[in-house]
């Protein structure tokens, strides 16, 4: 719980920190920054003072993670996101948000109170949209939202089985 309120705090935008070890996070926006596949030897342009183990480590245990799609290219490996970063910031914001609710909507009362409250100091355009977002699902007849597209996976309602990536779900502590 302390993970979301951090990434609230942070005005969720850019606080992967949360689940990521600080070497993990500067390893995925140098990826996302150069928008293709890279090796090791790519990437050490970025890191100068990093070791190349260090680097391959880090890689292979964000591959290991399920955040990277890896692929053979001769003798070297070739890394790259399976995830935007906004579809990974929804995904773990996503997941976090499921922590906190769990099962019971006797539980919602405070946390859905806390949202709010915080939102509205923040932004009043964003409680509109959030209220906006409400009524339309009571139109539509939904209780829960529909899933959420991430990257080629889709996330599940609650209650179903989970095929997103193990780090937008089960990793998310581990830091490296």
């Amino acid at each position: 719980m302390l993970r979301v309120l951090r990434w609230l705090r942070g005005g969720g935008q850019g606080n992967l920190g949360a689940w990521f070890g600080q070497l993990e996070l500067r390893v995925l926006e140098a990826l996302w920054r150069k928008g293709e596949p890279s090796s090791v030897r790519d990437l050490q342009r970025d890191f100068p003072r990093a070791a190349y183990t260090t680097l391959m480590t880090t890689l292979d245990r964000l591959h290991r993670k399920g955040v990277l799609d890896r692929v053979k290219s001769g003798r070297a490996f070739l890394y790259s996101p399976r995830l935007t970063r906004e579809e990974m910031q929804a995904g773990l914001a996503e997941d976090a948000l499921q922590d906190i609710l769990g099962p019971g909507a006797a539980r919602l009362r405070p946390v859905l109170s806390m949202l709010v409250d915080a939102v509205s100091r923040q932004d009043r355009d964003v409680l509109n949209e959030l209220e906006r977002l409400a009524h339309q699902r009571r139109a539509e007849g939904q209780e829960t939202s529909p899933a959420v597209r991430l990257g080629s996976e889709t996330k599940p309602r609650s209650g179903q089985a989970d095929s997103r990536p193990p780090a937008a779900s089960r990793n998310r502590g581990r830091k490296s």
